[in-house]
């Protein structure tokens, strides 16, 4: 089965976690590809799909909620999840935070199965009005990585085995 993991990325830190569920899914012999969400033209070569948004101000990325309303009707039926990055908090946080408002919406629109929040990374290397802030925050003990690769690839792996079943069936 071929898999979408679509991705709304600021500053790359859930662009990279798309990649550690991409990665996962292919060591699982699924044939899987990591794209911006904006960048997807069409969803058609995909049995199954995972969208992923980053988290600014609790509300997802504009390009993953116009990949959700563009392409959620046509999801019916086929496997679908969804994932935020963002918080700044350990990965036991991040496991209890619901999705936002927008993820819900998401969720609604492409008849998803599940959805995961994951931590955030805010860095000092960030450029433009965010580069100012990320510095700004990250100066006052607020930055850092919270991301936890070892969680997003176990996550990856109930995804797969979904998959593989809804592909058995």
């Amino acid at each position: 089965m071929t898999v979408l993991v679509a991705y709304a990325s600021v500053t790359g830190g859930t662009a990279e976690i798309a990649e550690w569920i991409a990665d996962e899914l292919r060591a699982t012999g699924l044939d899987a590809h990591s794209v911006p969400a904006g960048a997807v033209p069409d969803i058609a070569p995909y049995e199954a799909v995972v969208l992923g948004s980053a988290l600014h101000m609790s509300g997802w990325h504009a390009d993953a909620r116009r990949f959700a309303q563009r392409f959620g009707p046509v999801l019916a039926g086929r496997p679908a999840w969804v994932f935020s990055s963002g918080p700044l908090e350990d990965a036991g946080v991040c496991a209890a935070v619901p999705p936002c408002t927008q993820a819900v919406n998401a969720m609604r629109m492409m008849g998803t199965r599940d959805h995961a929040t994951f931590g955030g990374r805010l860095s000092e290397e960030a450029h433009g009005w965010l580069g100012f802030v990320s510095r700004r925050m990250a100066a006052s003990g607020h930055g850092g990585d919270f991301r936890d690769p070892a969680r997003v690839r176990a996550w990856a792996r109930e995804i797969a085995g979904a998959v593989q079943t809804a592909q058995r069936t």
